[in-house]
């Protein structure tokens, strides 16, 4: 049980990417997914800054005495995939609101309905601009 605490941060992360998953799998609602996406990419964050972290590892900060270091890497790395993510997280959102503006709804299945209803009547057309331009 001692290695319970040490181990907290992975279940946070394991958790957290369940959870993110299970919101994108489960939601119809466009924005629920992207909110799922954003919490799913939030437990990858963590994951890598727990990672990077070294029990008993200071600041990369050179002083005496001071013998092991944790890398900054994985941080820099996470600050940068942040703000990819926000930049992804805008693009995101700004298709959910061109699909609302032509389809009239966020939810996949009134999407998907009125895409297919939308190619039965250009099927439609066609059969009956062919039939007319053959007789």
């Amino acid at each position: 049980m001692n290695e319970f605490p040490g181990l907290i941060n992975y279940w946070i992360v394991v958790f957290l990417m369940m959870a993110g998953f299970y919101v994108v799998i489960s939601q119809g609602n466009l924005v629920k997914k992207l909110v799922g996406l954003g919490l799913f990419q939030a437990s990858v964050f963590i994951l890598y800054i727990t990672m990077g972290n070294l029990s008993e590892g200071l600041a990369p900060i050179v002083t005496e005495g001071v013998t092991t270091y944790s890398s900054p890497l994985p941080h820099v790395l996470i600050l940068t995939a942040i703000v990819v993510g926000v930049a992804t997280t805008s693009v995101g959102l700004a298709l959910v609101v061109r699909i609302h503006e032509a389809y009239g709804s966020v939810e996949e299945d009134e999407i998907h309905a009125k895409d297919l209803a939308d190619d039965d009547a250009l099927f439609h057309e066609r059969a009956v601009d062919a039939e007319e331009s053959s007789v």
